[in-house]
């Protein structure tokens, strides 16, 4: 009797990756598993043994999109200047969409084909919690019901962040990648925090 193979991590990251540029490129139509393990350079009994099915692997591609995300931002530095720490964390966010781009567009941009909705929208995922908690920080949000509220102004940041980075990503903003940059961070210093 043939012993089951196993797949291990190197096997999945290279699948996650290559689906996530599939998916960013054609959407979750233009994912062929057999397409998708002949490119990543397995069957596609490693999809199965890995993710269980094609719609298992295109949600782990998109957890795999947020965990990288969350680690970028994790390594964001967090000083006692709670507005330079906000600072950074758009640095941060710009700086993962820009290194993974495959995965920020399936992130932020690939709507899913099957009509059935994520389980958490990304305001409700952890990494908007750390940007609402750093807006919290630079507010001084510790008197509630003072000022302006860290949830709308993390969301009119995301806003901000986002759709500067999306038109980057398009190739929609002149210049090249350091003026890009002090653009961005203009933009996010000028803004009202």
């Amino acid at each position: 009797m043939a012993r089951p193979r196993i797949y291990d991590q190197q096997v999945r990251t290279r699948l996650l990756t290559t689906a996530s540029a599939a998916v960013a490129a054609g959407g979750e139509q233009a994912v062929s598993l057999r397409s998708l393990a002949s490119e990543a350079g397995v069957t596609t009994a490693a999809v199965y043994s890995l993710f269980g099915g094609r719609r298992q692997l295109l949600d782990a591609v998109v957890e795999e999109g947020f965990r990288r995300f969350a680690a970028h931002l994790d390594a964001a530095a967090r000083t006692d200047d709670p507005r330079a720490d906000l600072l950074e964390l758009g640095l941060a966010y710009r700086e993962y969409a820009l290194a993974e781009p495959d995965f920020y567009r399936v992130m932020f941009g690939t709507p899913r084909t099957d009509g059935v909705q994520p389980d958490s929208p990304a305001t409700g995922r952890p990494t908007f919690a750390v940007l609402r908690e750093a807006v919290a920080r630079a507010l001084g949000a510790g008197d509630r019901g003072h000022g302006p509220d860290p949830e709308v102004e993390a969301l009119r940041l995301w806003g901000l962040a986002h759709g500067l980075v999306s038109l980057e990503l398009a190739g929609l903003l002149e210049g090249d990648a350091d003026s890009r940059r002090l653009r961005y961070m203009g933009a996010l210093r000028s803004s009202s925090l």
